[in-house]
């Protein structure tokens, strides 16, 4: 199963052509796709206009939707950002930890486009779709 990242899904709804917004529209409908409750806030919440986030969370509300945090993924995230901190990587922002945390925990494919992403790759074994 794939987990799609807020940073694919704007580009995808913004129109911008990227290797990973190909990737989503040619497996979109094939493969199943998941999403979690911070990315569905994280892509809604930048839309200006009604119309679009009609669409946009019409179109999102058709793929399952998991939480993504709660008591024990907050905890096993606190500890992914330290063993980063450790390693020397400074992650820009924690909802991408917990959203790496998460699909390691889930053992789901993250499908990215986001460098806060790679290090987890490396160091904590995020498993990640490379188009």
């Amino acid at each position: 199963m794939i987990c799609v990242d807020s940073s694919v899904w704007i580009d995808y709804f913004n129109g911008r052509k990227t290797p990973q917004t190909d990737w989503l529209d040619s497996e979109l409908g094939k493969i199943p796709i998941i999403t979690g409750d911070l990315i569905l806030t994280e892509v809604l919440q930048g839309f200006q206009h009604d119309k679009d986030f009609n669409t946009a969370r019409d179109l999102l509300l058709r793929i399952p939707c998991m939480p993504m945090l709660g008591k024990d993924l907050a905890l096993e995230s606190a500890a992914n950002y330290r063993l980063l901190r450790k390693k020397g990587v400074t992650v820009r922002k924690t909802i991408d930890v917990m959203i790496g945390t998460f699909c390691i925990y889930y053992k789901l494919q993250l499908l990215h486009d986001d460098k806060d992403f790679d290090p987890m790759a490396k160091f904590l074994g995020l498993d990640v779709i490379t188009p």
